[in-house]
């Protein structure tokens, strides 16, 4: 009858175990949660995210990337493809997500229980060799009660982690485009501040031979020589800049060695016909803002929380240890066995430590995250309304530029070489004109380029990957000032 109880009670704990919930299929796939990190960046902005785990996938992608890149003058859509597929910052993001997968797997699993098993009385001749046996297995009631919800707070994690990366992807995604904008920009601003060089070159020369001549004094010699010195700085500095601004995207697309042989186009894209005006922008930024959906999960994760903060309030620690024990003894030349199975119960009594400041903490949490949710609801509606604004009033200026401002300066640039050609108007005065037009070009291309910038933002604005703010990292240009010789 002993020996039917062994059995029964050594395999308990095990009993519990079996009753765990079965590990989803979605911690333990390949490359876990990374396919809904995929759709949801196709859907937002078309483009393909890759996990590359193995040094065949790496070796893949970097053929592609150098094939879309070698020697080739890049697109805005090129470059965020290429910084999907090959910046190593997103691909550790992507790993993360992984990772988390893992955590969630890990706390579906049941915990290994606790085998314990003692010797007594060794060395004890009469009896062969030992006195008693002890076997004891341990296993967490707790743990095995509290599953449930630890699974579904994992897997409130692993939620958050897949959003986290598609942030992320938003972000680089974002952050690239505005890198490519501001690269071609600063080379369309290189061109025109190259031909207010060669003009202002003209100017210098025609100064210095007239000042050698007697027909110009020395204060108008230095007038145009200075204007020439100011824009030969402008031109420099501006040919920094644009080594800078690609060399930020090139950081952004995640290239080195021969891959950094690519080209930008020397100037952005024409202005569009026209803009459509959203309608319902802030609801569009609330339904679709990834980080908005990051936080309401953070709230949920917090809700989940303070419900196991709860369940586990007094008791922390709930441990069922059952096993046997078979002692021998010798009396009258005869050996007896008995085995007596034993179970034990241990708990933390809750006198000192009742739980109240843990459930404290859940609360101000769970307030917490409320709170950051509420905000961040506020935040999206601005940002959205803002990007918006931002978008139609820098395109109506960069049209204002286009459309009033440059054929302004170009028609006066016109009237002033037949002028001149009538011998009315002086060299100095058409040379003025056209730096003056050249300079209402530099405003233009300044305001498309602030257009395509607030065009991303808006785009951010809506599915989330935001810099913050408009034009960041762009750099503004200006023909140095001056108004010829006045002769």
């Amino acid at each position: 009858m002993r020996a039917s109880k062994f059995p029964m009670v050594a395999g308990f704990p095990l009993l519990l175990g079996a009753c765990a919930t079965a590990v989803p299929e979605s911690f333990t796939e390949p490359k876990a949660g990374f396919a809904y990190v995929a759709s949801q960046t196709s859907t937002a902005i078309g483009k393909r995210a890759v996990l590359a785990e193995t040094q065949a996938e790496n070796e893949t992608l970097r053929r592609q990337v150098q094939d879309m890149v070698n020697r080739k003058t890049i697109s805005a859509d090129t470059a965020i493809q290429v910084a999907l597929l090959n910046n190593k910052g997103l691909q550790a993001s992507y790993a993360n997500v992984g990772l988390s997968a893992a955590d969630a797997w890990q706390q579906a699993t049941p915990v290994n229980p606790i085998v314990s098993i003692g010797v007594l009385g060794i060395g004890a001749a009469e009896l062969g060799a030992y006195r008693a046996i002890e076997g004891m297995i341990a296993t967490n009631i707790l743990d095995a009660g509290t599953r449930k919800q630890r699974v579904a707070l994992a897997d409130l994690s692993f939620r958050a982690a897949q959003l986290e990366a598609v942030n992320d992807t938003l972000a680089l995604a974002n952050q690239t485009r505005q890198a490519w904008i501001n690269a071609v920009a600063a080379f369309e601003t290189v061109s025109y501040l190259a031909r207010a060089k060669a003009t202002s070159d003209a100017g210098s020369e025609l100064a210095r031979k007239l000042g050698e001549t007697g027909a110009l004094n020395k204060a108008g010699q230095a007038r145009e020589h200075a204007f020439n010195a100011e824009l030969a700085g402008q031109l420099a500095q501006a040919r920094l800049n644009a080594t800078r601004a690609k060399g930020d995207l090139t950081r952004l697309m995640g290239l080195w060695g021969t891959d950094v042989d690519y080209y930008v186009p020397d100037a952005l894209p024409a202005l569009p016909g026209s803009v459509e005006r959203l309608t319902d922008i802030e609801s569009k930024a609330l339904n679709n803002r990834v980080d908005l959906r990051l936080a309401r999960l953070g709230l949920e994760a917090q809700a989940a929380a303070f419900g196991l903060t709860d369940q586990t309030r007094l008791v922390t620690d709930l441990e069922l240890i059952a096993g046997l024990e078979t002692e021998r003894e010798a009396e009258d030349g005869r050996r007896e066995t008995e085995t007596t199975p034993q179970i034990e119960l241990e708990f933390a009594i809750p006198i000192y430590d009742t739980g109240k400041a843990r459930m404290r903490k859940a609360e101000l949490a769970y307030l917490q995250a409320a709170n950051v949710l509420a905000e961040k609801a506020v935040n999206v509606r601005s940002e959205a309304r803002g990007a918006e604004t931002a978008y139609h009033a820098s395109y109506k200026i960069a049209r204002h530029y286009r459309d009033v401002l440059v054929p302004l300066r170009q028609t006066v640039e016109e009237e002033a070489l037949l002028s001149y050609n009538g011998m009315i108007t002086s060299t100095f005065e058409l040379l003025t004109d056209v730096r003056e037009k050249l300079s209402a070009s530099l405003e233009a291309a300044n305001a498309k380029r602030d257009f395509f910038i607030a065009q991303a933002e808006l785009t951010a604005a809506i599915y989330g990957g935001s810099a913050g703010s408009n034009g960041a990292g762009g750099e503004r240009a200006t023909l140095a000032a001056g108004g010829g010789a006045g002769h």
